[in-house]
């Protein structure tokens, strides 16, 4: 695990305690509440509870990662922490077996019910036992009892000479692969920091269902499917609120009380109302959620239509990904990848009513079919199944207007056709981090680790202008000659046109105020229109009729119009 690769590269344990770092990291920053444990197994000192097993050394137990488990951790990394590790740990027999046991025991002690337990093996050893028989069965059984209780087992193996072969001993160790994608990747060994970083990346998070639904083909021909979201915005978190004195997080509670008793509402006390026709409709909770629901939550497939037909203004929300669930139906899985398949040949989408939660109106979408595509390490890149676009009601369109502008001549649409044809470049997604996300994260981590100075990061999103300008050449001013005139300048401002003096000579009169007559007011008021006069109007409508307010936003001054005296007044 120690040696350093070809080239300078990074030994194994260096690579590997950097993606434990960056898992740690990754976690703090999106999943805090999720358990982390770092376990280290063949080594001379032994560190575990009650001390139960030789030459295993549990690092860290399993718990919420944080600042110092960051630090503790970096500090094994480089040529200074492997003398640090070979101090602390030490080499001496390795037992797969007594390490498993010791993993399982970290779960039991954990009082919380835990949603998904994932235990991943890094190592180089594709013999860890040195073929001792009695080794090998022992971790191979508790291996299985770990996965009977709903452990995944990963092996995350790492380059060494001669290869590594799984077949050897870690084929009945690890879980079987999620999906037949997955098997590919789970026989080559990883020889670079990188790959190891995207295989621990793929593992680590828990592919969770928006929702799962019923996809109806025709009557009485069903199949499960399940809602996935491919991409979410990232957010920064929320502020915590703690009290000032103790830095106790703090809860806020809401309670609702009657404007005129002061008596305390419950939510049964509480009706819902809807302006009609200047009529008020009150209803019950129940009628509420009657009206809400139109059918049970899934799919229903309309028909099919051609790809042409979908078109890029259609978009209207993120699309989420669809995915069979043979768990759920047999014969799901299937039934689905003909469907898929069909779809893709035919270069058709098919158009569904979906609905995906109880209680959610119904909406069309396309199941626009998409085919799975791997890089050259056989990591997938894009899973196959369908991806659900969202397609808007007649209600949704608008009607525009656009400015009438002067066209571009053929000769200026050419040069810039040349212009498009110089800056092309291939367009990732996953190539662009959010700048202002990772300068928040590293100014909480240079806070939290003590650093010096927050990491500099890169703002990938910065256009490289010498590379554009390289690139171009001479066609952005051949293009501005056929464009702008010959004495135009984009750095001086426009000239302030002056408005029309009037009769008198003089500069421009403010507006004059408006008004409101009697009748005016009285019919704003009847009518319920109040709201759409502007601050300034509604304070002289009080000043004109002598009402009395002691606010100045716009409700308090509706508010004190549409009161009794006023109401008698008129």
């Amino acid at each position: 695990m120690f040696i350093k690769g070809e080239d300078g590269e990074p030994s194994n344990f260096d690579m590997t305690m950097q993606v434990v770092r960056s898992v740690y990291t990754s976690k703090i920053i999106s999943s805090y509440r999720d358990l982390v444990a770092l376990v280290f197994y063949g080594t001379k000192e032994s560190k575990n509870p009650r001390n139960s097993f030789k030459h295993v050394y549990v690092y860290h137990d399993l718990d919420e990662p944080g600042a110092q488990r960051v630090q503790e951790v970096d500090a094994l990394r480089g040529d200074k922490g492997a003398q640090l590790a070979a101090k602390t740990l030490g080499s001496g027999e390795a037992s797969l077996g007594d390490a498993l046991w010791c993993c399982a025991n970290l779960y039991s002690d954990i009082k919380l019910r835990l949603s998904h337990k994932r235990l991943m093996i890094f190592t180089c050893r594709d013999q860890p036992h040195g073929g001792d028989s009695a080794k090998d069965r022992q971790a191979r059984t508790k291996a299985g009892d770990l996965k009977e209780t709903g452990v995944v087992i990963d092996l995350m193996h790492l380059l060494k000479p001669g290869g590594f072969d799984v077949s050897a001993f870690f084929c009945d160790i690890i879980s079987p692969p999620e999906n037949e994608e997955e098997l590919g990747l789970q026989m080559e060994p990883c020889g670079k920091l990188e790959d190891l970083r995207k295989r621990v990346r793929a593992k680590e998070l828990k592919k969770r269902t928006l929702a799962r639904l019923s996809l109806s083909l025709g009557e009485g021909v069903n199949v499960a499917v399940g809602l996935y979201a491919t991409a979410v915005s990232a957010r920064k978190p929320p502020p915590v609120r703690l009290y000032r004195e103790t830095n106790e997080p703090v809860r806020s509670k809401t309670r609702t009380f009657h404007t005129q008793t002061g008596s305390l509402l419950l939510p049964s006390d509480i009706k819902k109302a809807q302006v009609y026709a200047k009529k008020q409709i009150v209803m019950e909770r129940d009628e509420v959620d009657a009206i809400k629901k139109f059918d049970d939550p899934g799919l229903v497939l309309i028909g099919f239509k051609p790809m042409e037909k979908l078109k890029l203004h259609h978009h209207i929300r993120p699309s989420v990904f669809l995915y069979p669930e043979e768990e759920e139906v047999k014969g799901s899985a299937c039934l689905f990848t003909a469907l898929l398949k069909r779809c893709s040949d035919r270069s058709v989408f098919a158009l569904c009513r979906c609905i995906p939660r109880r209680n959610l109106p119904p909406r069309f979408v396309a199941l626009v079919p998409q085919k799975e595509e791997v890089d050259e390490a056989n990591a997938q890149i894009s899973p196959a199944g369908f991806n659900v676009i969202y397609l808007p009601f007649a209600d949704d369109f608008r009607t525009l207007d656009p400015p009438r502008c002067p066209y571009a001549s053929q000769m200026q649409v050419n040069k810039m056709k040349e212009i498009i044809s110089k800056l092309r470049f291939k367009y990732r997604s996953d190539a662009f981090e959010n700048p202002v996300i990772q300068k928040h994260f590293r100014n909480l981590e240079a806070l939290a680790l003590d650093m010096v100075a927050p990491e500099e990061i890169e703002d990938l999103i910065m256009p490289k202008v010498e590379q554009i300008d390289q690139r171009l050449g001479p066609l952005v001013q051949e293009f501005k000659d056929l464009v702008y005139p010959a004495d135009y300048n984009p750095e001086t401002k426009p000239a302030a046109k002056r408005k029309a003096a009037d009769a008198g000579g003089g500069a421009s009169e403010k507006k004059p105020k408006v008004e409101l007559t009697e009748d005016e007011l009285r019919a704003h008021v009847l009518n319920g229109t109040l709201g759409k006069l502007t601050v300034p109007v509604l304070k002289d409508a009080c000043k004109q009729f002598g009402v009395r307010t002691t606010g100045t936003k716009k409700q308090e001054l509706m508010d004190a119009l549409t009161g009794e005296g006023l109401k008698t007044d008129l």
